[in-house]
């Protein structure tokens, strides 16, 4: 069996060191150095909710729930769907949908979920069916050579589901990493309209409209990812760049503060700590300017 360490987790999954211990902390996700590839679908899963601003308190809650109406499950986010429904969580198993919590059946055929007395879903067969060809391509796309056969999959995951969104940002990833960026494009805006409440979606998206020379288009795109998720520090560190390059230092200022505030020791924070203070140093010799003309 393949193990992972924290790095390939960050890299994968495109989440900060902050956010792993944090998740583990909340006892959302094992606490290990090493990881196999069923905990890397779970931190997905993490991942994904918590980029829809469900607190992690509900997530934990959520699964204390599930497990104690569903003998024998010992990991809901693996052995059962899970969507969001606005703040709350909820599960997919044995053809119905339901928030545990609650104890209440959903109907989740839109985009945010519907809460009823009770009702069926989708056939657990489909469900199945996409689950395990979201799974053999997310593993496919750990090494190059069979990145073709992880786009086949995910496009086939996109026949039976046109709006998994999930499928549409790591199908967008694997085109931009390949630098086609009109098809990356493509995926990350279906992404978008398949769930417009994804900040990873609006984040992935500001990368290529920022990688093709949109930079306005890019800050508008991550400031939507922000929105959402208030937290999400390379959103943040993004949007400063983006105004940086735009030539607005002030507005890039707030965006270093708050990334600095979100991760303090991360690889990427010795340079926001310079921008700040690069920033800051500009704006005193302005002043000092001014006051001697």
């Amino acid at each position: 069996m393949n193990r992972y360490c924290r790095a390939d987790v960050l890299r994968i999954l495109h989440i900060t060191a902050n956010q792993l211990v944090g998740w583990q902390r909340a006892g959302l996700v094992p606490v290990s150095e090493t990881f196999t590839f069923s905990d890397l679908l779970q931190f997905k899963k993490v991942r994904d909710l918590r980029a829809k601003r469900v607190r992690p308190a509900v997530i934990r809650e959520s699964l204390q729930a599930m497990r104690k109406q569903v003998a024998g499950m010992e990991n809901p986010l693996i052995e059962a769907g899970v969507f969001s429904i606005g703040s709350r969580v909820a599960y997919r198993h044995e053809g119905y949908s339901v928030e545990p919590i609650a104890g209440q059946f959903v109907m989740d055929f839109g985009p945010v979920g519907t809460l009823v007395s009770t009702s069926k879903v989708r056939p657990i067969s489909t469900f199945d069916a996409v689950t395990d060809l979201f799974a053999r391509a997310v593993a496919m796309e750990e090494h190059p050579s069979t990145h073709d056969e992880a786009i086949r999959s995910y496009l086939e995951v996109l026949e039976i589901e046109s709006n998994h969104a999930a499928a549409h940002i790591n199908l967008g990833t694997l085109y931009y990493n390949r630098q086609d960026f009109v098809s990356a494009e493509r995926h990350y805006r279906l992404a978008v309209e398949s769930d417009p409440r994804y900040a990873l979606a609006y984040f992935d998206l500001g990368n290529v409209l920022d990688e093709t020379g949109r930079i306005p288009d890019a800050v508008v795109a991550y400031s939507t990812a922000i929105q959402w998720a208030p937290t999400y520090a390379d959103a943040h560190y993004n949007l400063a760049l983006a105004y940086e390059r735009l030539r607005l230092p002030r507005k890039a200022l707030r965006h270093w503060k708050t990334y600095l505030k979100l991760d303090n020791s991360g690889p990427w924070a010795v340079h926001a700590k310079n921008q700040v203070a690069r920033i800051l140093e500009g704006d005193r010799l302005k002043i000092v300017y001014k006051q001697e003309k």
